[in-house]
């Protein structure tokens, strides 16, 4: 049973850590999902603000970040776990910002008051938001996980070398 876990630490020297890198990938799909939802929406001029600015500003930072630590992942590399976390944090913080304002606001468009996200998109974005930063923090588990036990078993071969 042990030779079997040696066998399987010593071979993550040589493969990609691609669980983790695909889990990243994946909320990045997921953010994507998530903006195209809210971007398409025309209510009135509600969503030309500042605010909307900065969501697409943060979206561009977000995909080059999250695929920054997706290729770190893949090496086992733990520093972007702590990325990937953070990522996720923020994801989860973003529900209360734009898809809260928008679900409780009102606009009127052509004499009549229209709810600016319905329930129905609402519930949606939301769903975006947690399973993308469920994917950050899967990724960042696994990888930091995995990282460790490939440490530990590296510097274990150099102690028996030794």
């Amino acid at each position: 049973m042990n030779e079997e876990r040696t066998i399987k630490l010593d071979r993550l020297r040589y493969t990609k850590n691609a669980a983790s890198s695909r889990l990243a990938i994946l909320a990045i799909l997921l953010d994507v999902l998530f903006f195209v939802s809210i971007y398409k929406s025309d209510v009135g001029s509600y969503y030309y603000n500042i605010l909307i600015g900065a969501s697409i500003l943060y979206n561009l930072i977000f995909m080059l970040a999250a695929f920054l630590a997706s290729e770190g992942v893949k090496n086992y590399k733990a520093n972007y776990s702590w990325l990937l976390i953070a990522l996720g944090v923020i994801q989860v913080v973003r529900i209360f910002i734009i898809p809260m304002q928008a679900h409780s606001a009102t606009v009127t468009v052509g004499g009549a008051e229209t709810v600016v996200m319905g329930s129905g998109q609402f519930i949606r974005v939301i769903i975006y938001l947690v399973a993308s930063a469920a994917c950050l923090f899967a990724s960042a588990v696994i990888n930091l996980q995995k990282s460790r036990a490939l440490a530990q078993h590296v510097a274990s071969l150099g102690e028996a070398k030794a």
